[in-house]
Order: C-alpha cells, then sequence, then structure tokens
C-alpha cells in the first residue's frame, strides 16, 4: 500500500443517493451516463473505473518501485542500500501521518478536482525523484508521493462505489483495486527491468509520463461528484463509536502488519532458505495469484464479504505455516506464494467495502482511518521484520504471521452483526 498502501468509504462518500446534496437522477432510457453523471444503465462504467484503477496502480508502484532498484539508487545517491530503503518507509508515513488531515481539509472539494491534483501530485514527485542527486531531496520527495497517496486512497475505494450502480459498488472497487497487484506482478518487475537496462531514473521518468497521461484520462472520462456537505467529515470519535467500524480497522491494522512482516523481507527469507535466484518468480507466482483472487472476490464480495475475509485470511494463514516448514523446496514455495497471494488479493477491496458499509453516513472519516491505519501497519511491519530478521533470523517471519493472524480470525467472527455482518449490506 501499498498498497498501496496500498488497499472503501464514498471515496468522499459512500453510494450517491446517500450524500444529500447529490440529486437522484431518474434511471431511464432518457438519462444517459455522462462524465457529469454516475452510471444508471445498471452496468459498471468501466472506462471510468479503468482510470481509477490505472490510478491505484501508479499510487502502489509508486510506493514500492524503490525496492526494485534499490542498489541503483543507493549508488548513486551514496548510500547504503539500508538507508535507501526507507524510501518505502518514508513514503508509508508521509501517507500515515497526513492521509486523516488533508480528508478533513478537502472534504468539500468535488471529486475530479481533488482526483486531479492527487495525480498531479505523483507526477511532481516522481519528477523530482528522477532528477535529484541529494538523498535528503530524494526523501523530501518519496514523503511528497506519500502525502498524494493518502489523499488518493482516501478518495478511490468510494469515488468506485459512487459511479456504479448500488448492487454493484463491491464489484466497482474490486475493478479499481486490480491496480495494485497489477503493480507487484507487472509494474515492480518491469520497473526493475527497465531501472538495470537503462538506469533507475528512467523507471521513475516513466512513472511521470503515466501519471501525466492519467490526469488527461480522468479529465475525460471520470464522473464528476460533490464533495461533502454540511461541514464535512464527522469528528473522529464519533466515527469510532459507530458499531462496526473499529472490528474493521483493527482487523485492518493487524492483517496489513502481518503481511508486511513477512512480504517486506521476503528475498531475505528465500535467501536464508538458499532460494535467492527465486525471487523474481515467487513475487511473480504472488502476483499472478493476488490477481485471480481480487477478481473472485469482485464476483462475489456482494454477497459474501464476511466469508471471503475469513477464508481469505485462512490461506494466507496456511501459506505461512507453509513457509515456515524448514526443508520446503522451490516447488513448496510456489504453492505458499500463490496460496498467499489469492488469500491478499482481495483484502483491500474486502476492508474498504466493510469499513464503508459499516461507516454508514460517517464513511468518509472511516476510510480515512483505514488509510492511515494501513499505511502505519506498513511501516511498522517494515520495522518489526527487520528487528525480527536481527533478532531471531528468516526462520522467524513466517511464525509471526500466524501469530499475528489468530487475532484477525477472532475479530471477524466476533464481527457478526457490525463489521462483517453476516447478512450482505442493504445498498440503497
Amino acid at each position: 500500500m501499498a498498497n498501496d498502501t496500498t488497499a472503501a468509504a464514498r471515496s468522499a462518500a459512500p453510494a450517491a443517493s446517500e450524500n444529500p446534496s447529490t440529486p437522484e437522477i431518474p434511471s431511464t432510457p432518457e438519462t444517459p451516463s455522462t462524465p457529469e453523471t454516475p452510471s444508471t444503465s445498471g452496468r459498471l462504467p468501466l472506462l471510468a473505473l479503468l482510470a481509477l484503477a490505472t490510478a491505484v496502480f501508479v499510487t502502489s508502484l509508486t510506493e514500492t518501485l524503490p525496492a526494485g532498484v534499490l542498489p541503483g539508487m543507493s549508488a548513486d545517491l551514496d548510500v547504503g542500500e539500508a538507508a535507501m530503503g526507507q524510501a518505502v518507509t518514508v513514503y508509508a508515513l508521509g501517507t500515515a501521518l497526513t492521509a486523516v488531515p488533508l480528508a478533513a481539509r478537502t472534504a468539500a472539494w468535488r471529486r475530479k478536482r481533488l482526483l486531479l491534483t492527487s495525480v498531479a501530485g505523483f507526477a511532481a514527485a516522481n519528477t523530482v525523484t528522477a532528477v535529484s542527486s541529494s538523498y535528503a531531496l530524494t526523501m523530501g520527495a518519496r514523503f511528497l508521493a506519500g502525502v498524494a497517496a493518502g489523499v488518493a486512497w482516501a478518495l478511490l475505494a468510494g469515488y468506485a462505489r459512487r459511479i456504479a450502480p448500488p448492487h454493484l459498488q463491491g464489484r466497482a472497487v474490486a475493478v479499481a483495486m486490480t491496480g495494485i497487484p497489477l503493480a507487484l506482478s507487472l509494474g515492480v518487475p518491469a520497473g526493475t527491468f527497465l531501472g538495470e537496462a537503462v538506469g533507475w531514473r528512467v523507471a521513475f521518468t516513466a512513472m511521470t509520463v503515466i501519471a501525466v497521461a492519467l490526469l488527461g484520462w480522468i479529465a475525460l472520462a471520470v464522473p464528476d461528484l460533490p464533495g461533502e456537505a454540511h461541514g464535512g467529515r464527522a469528528p473522529v470519535a464519533r466515527t469510532l463509536r459507530v458499531p462496526g467500524v473499529l472490528p474493521v480497522l483493527a482487523v485492518t491494522f493487524t492483517l496489513v502488519l502481518a503481511h508486511t512482516v513477512l512480504y517486506t523481507y521476503v528475498a531475505a527469507y528465500l535467501g536464508d532458505r538458499g532460494l535467492a535466484g527465486s525471487t523474481g518468480l515467487v513475487l511473480l507466482v504472488f502476483g499472478a495469484a493476488s490477481l485471480a483472487g481480487i477478481w473472485f472476490t469482485g464476483r462475489h464480495i456482494d454477497r459474501r464479504l464476511r466469508i471471503l475475509t475469513l477464508a481469505g485470511t485462512g490461506l494466507v494463514a496456511v501459506a505461512a505455516a507453509v513457509l515456515a516448514v524448514p526443508a520446503g523446496g522451490t516447488a513448496l514455495v510456489l504453492t505458499a506464494a500463490a496460496l498467499w497471494g489469492f488469500g491478499w488479493g482481495g483484502a483491500p477491496t474486502l476492508l474498504q467495502t466493510a469499513v464503508a458499509d459499516a461507516g454508514g453516513e460517517h464513511a468518509d472519516t472511516a476510510q480515512t482511518l483505514l488509510v492511515s491505519l494501513w499505511n502505519a501497519a506498513m511501516a511498522g511491519g517494515g520495522i518489526a521484520g527487520g528487528v525480527l530478521l536481527d533478532a531471531l533470523g528468516a526462520g522467524s517471519l513466517s511464525w509471526s504471521v500466524l501469530v499475528l493472524l489468530v487475532p484477525v480470525v477472532a475479530l471477524v467472527a466476533g464481527a457478526r452483526a457490525h463489521g462483517f455482518p453476516a447478512r450482505p449490506a442493504s445498498r440503497r
């Protein structure tokens, strides 16, 4: 969160009919969907949703790209790889620290204006990163990119919900969130190859080019929607008292922490198992399985959110148990990567949809809190994984995942009435 982040509420509001400032548009053949109005045809507005998916892709890849070009960046900026690795941590901190206050300050902004501002922020940050010869300036640009990500993550999933028909809102979020596994399975390997072939600066320049092209796509294809009315977002304390919000946030923090502890140091884990040469293949399998997981989630989320959350957590736990086997060979590790990716792929969509449904009229604030906690968990996972790696060795990483997933299952199971309800939420 890569996620990128990295990943809903209304974005800035759940469904259009839930925003008192948005008039209902009669669903008749004489009222076509246009870039200024949400779809009323009963079908998903795929061109707009794919633009949002590309924004998710840019957000996720901007976060994770330094991991693929780390040696070149550290050599050019004359710092160690450990110091250069903090480019990911600084990005996550930029998101975690600014998502809540920025969401409050921009609550009244029209949604397209806010999305365009966020994408422009990525273009600026990646441009500075590409041309910088200073470590301090590069880290400042990475923090700016994290700020842009905080705005984007608090906006994108809810935006997807609002431009879709009510009965397809979960599927719309799933389409938008395909940008995450695409960034992991295609973006990072492609950026790594580009960095090795022509230099890491070209890889970041390519990110700027994508962001600039995306600005035009959004301007032409994405419907504009109003921001918040009546004074903006609800206070955090009031939102946390809404039944179901706190369990979803607790699940989010713990699940992302568990995932990040292992994912951040998967190369170190594989090296410890004598499989250092398989890192690219393992990540490719993980990314491909994540795509399959988000596709499956999108097919069933509107009816089976609770079951999918429990099943996904269970698959990640099985994968961690397999990786804990000391004598596991390449085939076993690849099997675990596939299970892990399939179970994890739908997590951003499931959690964002759960917090949107639970939050109700306070969904905006709940979504922003989720974004902050997600990135705080990513930063915490990187730190905790490093401590475990130094103190107990790579073998401790998979066991720590299993330990952290126990409260996740308990929280989801206990939130049967609110948060992860047994019956699907009614979306009007």
